[in-house]
């Protein structure tokens, strides 16, 4: 990979600035893409966008950047964007540092700004130099997450596409599913999270299926995937509550889609378990009704003191022992283990009355452990 060293001033940088959403941003009299496809939407806060314009309003040096020429003489912003972007905004008039904008400087401060030579390293090199180099560069700095370098690898025009619909602030997957996922599109937690479940569908990793698609000119499978997926949770969970966010909604529709589900029904044993004191995990609601497995409830456990009492009130002997009178009914407390007498599936409490003491055989053998 061949790499040089130039100094190129702001005012040829944010010379022919335009960013238009999803079809790209560009600047450097439009020969330079700031916003390649495996680049992250603009991410930096308030306080660190200002610092970058402080810091060259200062003449402070600004950390180096990375771009990549073409052969025709243009070229992709591979590291720096989040402070390119910045100063081009800043220049555009997009927001004020301390209350003044671009255009209330005086004629002298203007020219200062544009006239501050950016440190821009300009290389040329494969595509597999050029990412993997892209990877090097950003292990500092704003952290990349694993679905950023994921894109960085499997660029193209799905990739693009997929992005309309997963990545864009106000995205159509933030608009119809917000309340079901956790994170943000921009970082690209929405579309690695689709790309997980339907790769979980399909039996392969995400990069698989990425690789599978890469060349592929549109992503509307995937977003036809997404789309059945909420439209599954919305029918037969209509009544949403706080506890659905974040759930593994891609997984249980991959597993129980086909199965059928009373709404009505649901709804009901759903107010049950809100409301059942014994039920600690509440956001595992949904999963029991779905596969009928306790376990994804994390149903209240005896306290030790409840066992102690127990124990105590048995004299340590274990009833289903003593019944059988075969051999050993007394046991030390920790060879034995807390028991619903009546099991909650039946309705039976996590509580004193409803607690027997068994021994580990006895208590296994009742549990189908």
């Amino acid at each position: 990979m061949e790499i040089k060293l130039r100094q190129i001033k702001i005012a040829d940088v944010v010379k022919g600035y335009v960013d238009s959403a999803e079809n790209g941003v560009v600047g450097y009299g439009g020969k330079l893409n700031i916003r390649p496809a495996f680049q992250r939407e603009f991410v930096y806060k308030e306080k660190q966008r200002n610092a970058v314009i402080e810091t060259v309003k200062k003449e402070f040096p600004l950390n180096v950047m990375y771009w990549v020429e073409d052969e025709n003489g243009c070229f992709e912003l591979l590291d720096g964007q989040q402070r390119t972007v910045s100063i081009c905004q800043y220049a555009n008039g997009d927001f004020s540092l301390d209350n003044k904008y671009f255009h209330s400087l005086t004629e002298y401060e203007r020219s200062k700004f544009l006239n501050y030579e950016l440190m821009i390293y300009v290389c040329r090199g494969n595509d597999k130099e050029k990412l993997d180099w892209f990877k090097i560069i950003n292990i500092a700095g704003e952290k990349l997450y694993e679905q950023e370098l994921r894109n960085a690898i499997y660029t193209g025009e799905w990739l693009t596409d997929a992005k309309k619909y997963f990545s864009k602030s106000g995205c159509p997957a933030y608009k119809i599913a917000s309340k079901y996922l956790n994170g943000s599109p921009i970082r690209q937690d929405y579309l690695e999270k689709v790309l997980e479940w339907i790769s979980k569908r399909d039996g392969v990793t995400i990069e698989d299926y990425m690789s599978a698609h890469q060349n592929h000119s549109h992503a509307t499978a995937l977003w036809q995937y997404f789309q059945s997926v909420i439209t599954w949770v919305q029918t037969i969970f209509p009544n949403y509550r706080k506890e659905m966010k974040g759930l593994e909604w891609g997984v249980l529709y991959n597993e129980y889609a086909n199965k059928e589900y009373n709404p009505q029904e649901l709804e009901l044993k759903i107010v049950d378990l809100m409301q059942d004191d014994d039920v600690t995990k509440r956001s595992g609601i949904y999963e029991y009704l779905l596969s009928g497995n306790e376990k994804y409830l994390s149903i209240r456990a005896f306290t030790d003191n409840e066992k102690r009492k127990v124990y105590e009130r048995q004299k340590g002997v274990c009833p289903h022992c003593a019944k059988q009178g075969t051999g050993k009914a007394h046991y030390e407390i920790e060879e034995m283990e807390a028991d619903h007498i009546t099991p909650w599936s039946e309705g039976g409490k996590t509580n004193i009355d409803n607690c027997q003491m068994l021994c580990k055989l006895h208590n296994r053998l009742k549990s189908n452990k």
